[in-house]
């Protein structure tokens, strides 16, 4: 939880802070992406561990939580916002460059996007893995691991950019770019952890002596 919790806020604030370009395109759509996604897709190998070894009500527990907590840090730097800034670091930084890097976080519009993208992607991603496994009855875990990722990464990315161009963090003119390469991106580090998946499981499968199957629940938000 703790970890899930630090990717969750480190991702956005990386987000606000910069735009990384990869200098090339693909089908005419130049590819670039912001700060956050080298990090963020580790919320859903986490996510898929959680899932696999304790079942979706764990794992529910730990979405909400980063969710309180991105909430709880969007405050934090919205007060910091709006209080006077000191007249020496007005003058070497000023309020501006602030506003530049950190307003998405300040201001809600990354947090507004992240939450509602990380929300519907993550919690997709959950149940998929939850429901593979026991169709599958806990063979190849890869299979409900990528699987549940292309659309739970497909949902994320596309209700982040949109929400986060609505409200002015990026331009409309980034929306293809950015929503394009955030999907590959996120994808491409989580087959690329996959070994990673593997190991996590197996270790806490065999230390806890826990291997839950949802069988018979049923997928609710809330308790």
């Amino acid at each position: 939880m703790a970890v899930s919790a630090v990717v969750l806020l480190v991702s956005n604030i990386a987000s606000s802070a910069k735009i990384v370009d990869l200098g090339f395109a693909i089908f005419g759509i130049h590819l670039a992406f912001d700060g956050g996604t080298l990090l963020f897709p580790l919320a859903y190998v986490l996510s898929d561990i959680l899932t696999e070894v304790y079942g979706f009500k764990a794992s529910r527990r730990v979405i909400w939580a980063g969710f309180a907590l991105l909430a709880f840090s969007a405050l934090v730097f919205f007060v910091l916002r709006a209080l006077p800034g000191e007249s020496s670091w007005e003058a070497e930084t000023g309020s501006a460059a602030y506003d530049a890097i950190l307003g998405g976080m300040s201001t809600g519009g990354i947090v507004l996007a992240s939450l509602s993208g990380y929300l519907v992607g993550v919690f997709s991603n959950s149940m998929l893995h939850s429901r593979i496994k026991v169709l599958m009855k806990g063979r190849h875990l890869w299979v409900r691991a990528i699987g549940s990722s292309l659309v739970g990464e497909l949902l994320d990315s596309a209700v982040f950019v949109s929400i986060a161009c609505v409200f002015g963090v990026f331009g409309w003119h980034l929306f293809l770019s950015l929503a394009l390469t955030n999907y590959l991106l996120k994808v491409l580090i989580e087959a690329l952890a996959l070994p990673i998946s593997y190991a996590a499981a197996r270790f806490l499968k065999q230390r806890e002596g826990i291997d839950v199957y949802d069988e018979g629940i049923r997928y609710r938000l809330f308790g």
